[in-house]
Formats: structure tokens, sequence, C-alpha cells
């Protein structure tokens, strides 16, 4: 079959959570149809490194979108229906080239990486139509709310409402809708448009991420991972830092907390000057500093769908902490394979007895590592997604195609 790919980040390298998603989706039906993606970078960097794209699938339609321009289009749309995260990824010229690529090509299935960008896609007729939402973006905005001074709370929550409007009016333009857990069912469910939602959970490498050697660290260690301009990360971090290390500090004054991940605030930077913080920045190689880790930490109070950040550190089998929020996407027992606590004493006291037990951090590096290979593995999820186009081979009678006019949609 012919397929369409669209997704709102050029996912090469696959080296964020944005991007390895559609990456493993693409990877994956190239091994079996033809691939076209398209898809925006903010720079032409970016678009340079994700030429190597080009060896997973058929063709690549890909234009720049400075950032400037996105947030300037944010802006703009402030006062009116369209949702400003929509309007952030409005590339007329990528639109244009995705229209001329349908004439030519005549995809026999569409499928859209993040709503963001269904906005390309809406005039373009194909046998069967996939959007895969991934986390309910609308109620991710609504979380952000309250945790944001005004004006901030009101922006994020007017956002939140455009942009339920809009996932309910995209999700019935498509045969069927997927997303990463059971939970974001249950949110999609809530827009009560009638459209199927399938669940295909988010993978984890366990060829790349495999275990390391647990043993007694004479330089205890506590390690998070994730990019550091990410709001709930940062968030995440400083309430770690300044609520939850102290506490650990008292029994294990030389325990040490390291931030990795690129693009740290200056809010993180400031983190460096308390004892026992180090923040990395950039770096080539997580794995590394996973190696080095002897628990990871994921203190997250805002979070939705999968944390890669947990996988990536359950398939090193590197023991796991984590908030209810954090865990809460994870197929994962709490007490077995990995540990959660909702108080900052109760999170240090989990911290705590890893650092000092060798013995428990292997058992739970065990379990922690059966668990991603039982649950969170590519190849399976990617079955799922097989059996979700096999539908497309059932329609005998489509409906006929809807779409949605531009004044609708407020698109352009």
């Amino acid at each position: 079959m012919n397929v369409l790919f669209v997704c709102h980040r050029l996912p090469y390298p696959p080296n964020r959570g944005g991007k390895i998603r559609p990456f493993n989706m693409i990877r994956h039906l190239s091994q079996k149809h033809s691939v076209v993606v398209a898809s925006l970078a903010h720079t032409e960097q970016e678009l340079r490194e994700g030429e190597s794209l080009k060896d997973y699938c058929e063709d690549v339609i890909a234009e720049v979108l400075p950032s400037r321009v996105r947030w300037l289009q944010a802006l703009k749309a402030l006062p009116t229906r369209t949702p400003s995260s929509v309007a952030y990824f409005r590339s007329p010229q990528l639109h244009e080239r995705i229209r001329q690529a349908a004439l030519e090509r005549k995809f026999d299935v569409t499928l859209v990486h993040c709503a963001f960008v269904a906005q390309y896609v809406t005039h373009i007729q194909s046998g069967f139509r996939i959007m895969d939402f991934g986390d309910l973006d609308s109620a991710k905005w609504a979380e952000y709310s309250p945790w944001k001074g005004f004006p901030l709370s009101w922006m994020y929550s007017f956002e939140s409402t455009k942009l339920r409007a809009y996932e309910q009016k995209i999700a019935r333009l498509f045969d069927r809708c997927t997303v990463t857990t059971e939970g974001e069912r249950d949110e999609f469910e809530n827009l009560q448009v009638g459209t199927p939602p399938t669940v295909i959970p988010n993978g984890v490498d366990v060829s790349y991420f495999s275990p390391t050697e647990i043993s007694a660290s004479a330089d205890p260690s506590i390690v998070f991972l994730g990019r550091m301009d990410y709001f709930p990360n940062i968030d995440g971090v400083c309430y770690f830092a300044e609520n939850i290390l102290p506490l650990i500090r008292k029994k294990l004054p030389k325990v040490e907390f390291r931030v990795v991940g690129s693009n740290p605030t200056r809010k993180i930077r400031k983190l460096e000057q308390t004892p026992g913080i180090v923040v990395t920045g950039h770096v080539p190689d997580v794995r590394r500093y996973l190696q080095g880790g002897a628990v990871a930490v994921a203190p997250l109070r805002i979070a939705r769908g999968t944390q890669n950040k947990i996988l990536e550190a359950m398939a090193m089998g590197i023991p796991v902490i984590a908030t209810p929020n954090a865990a809460k996407g994870i197929q994962a027992v709490a007490g077995r394979d990995l540990l959660v606590a909702e108080t900052p004493h109760a999170f240090a006291e989990h911290v705590i007895r890893l650092l000092q037990n060798a013995d428990v951090r292997r058992t739970l590096s065990e379990t922690a590592r059966k668990q991603v290979e039982k649950g969170h593995m590519w190849p399976a999820s990617m079955k799922i997604l097989d059996s979700t186009l096999r539908f497309s081979d059932k329609i005998l009678h489509r409906r006929p195609l809807t779409t949605l006019a531009d004044e609708d949609l407020q698109l352009h």
C-alpha cells in the first residue's frame, strides 16, 4: 500500500519523545509498504539531520518553519477559534507539497501522528485514515493551567477548550484513532465522537538500552533523564531538588543528583549552585549516565501518556522511583517493577533504601527489565498497528469523504 505519514516533528534522529514513536511506526510500515513522510523542521540544521530518515522510507517531504514564524502564528491565533498549538505548526508550503504528492501518488492510507498536523490532510481523500493522537493535548493544556500564574493560567485553559473542540472535529474525519495508554483511551472516549480508539503502547529499544551490572556504589547517585526545556520536567526536577533531595542528603550527604538532558533553562542551571547537583546539558549517549546512576527518578507532578525516561531506565535495569502521575502510563506493578511515592518523605525513603541496599536494587532491576520486555516492546506494539491497518481491507462501503470547511476549523 501507499502510505502518507504526517507528523509534527521531523522524526530523525529519534532522540526525544515526540520523535521516537513516529520513527518506529515509519520504520515498521516501510518493511511492507511504500511510505512517504511529511513533516516540519525548526531549522536548516534540523532538516539536514533528518535527511537519514530517507533510509527508512520511500520519500520525505519536509519544510523548515522557523520558531519566530511559529510563535507569531500562535500569537495571532490567540483571539480566534483556532488553537494556537495548531497555528504553531501551519506551513502553506508543506500544505501545498502534500496536496501535490496526494494527487500524484494516490495514497491508500493516511496516518497522522499528533492532532496539530491533521490540518494537512483534511482535504485529502485516501482509502483509510488513522489519527494517532498519542496523548490528548487538550487534557495536557488543562493540566498546565493550575500550575501557571495569570495570564498564562487563563491562556492554557482557553487553549485547552479550543483544542478539545478541534480534536472532536478532527477525530470524526478518521476511520480509526489511536492513543498510547488506557488512560488516554478514557480521555478520548470523553470526546464522544464515535470513532473507535485503539491503544498502541509506546515501546523501548531493549537492544540499545540493555542492563549493566548492579553493584554497591561507593559514590551513590540519582539520575533524572529528560529534555530540560519542557515544563513538566523543569517542575519535576525543581520539586525533587527543593523538597526531596535535602531529605536524602540528611542520611546520605555524599549523594549526587544528575540532571541529564538537552537545553536546560536558566532555572535548571541555577540548581548547580546547590551542593551535589550536576546539570549535564546535552550528552551524546545517555546510557553512560544511566549506567553510572544507582537509581533513576521521575518526580513529575504533571505527566500524561508514557514516560520514555522510565522505560529506558527500566530497560537498562536501573531501579526507578516515580510519582503516581509519572508511573500511570507504564505497564508495570508498583512495588515489583518500580517504586511509586506521592509525598516527598515517601519518595526520599524509597531512594535511601535503594541506595543503601544493592540486593534490593538488583531484584528491582531484574523485574523491571522483564516487565519492559513483556509490556513495552516495539514489535508487539507494531502488531497492533498492523491489525488496525487490516481494517482498511474490510471497509467495502466506506462512508463518503467528509471534510471540514476552512472557516469551521479556522486553519487558514
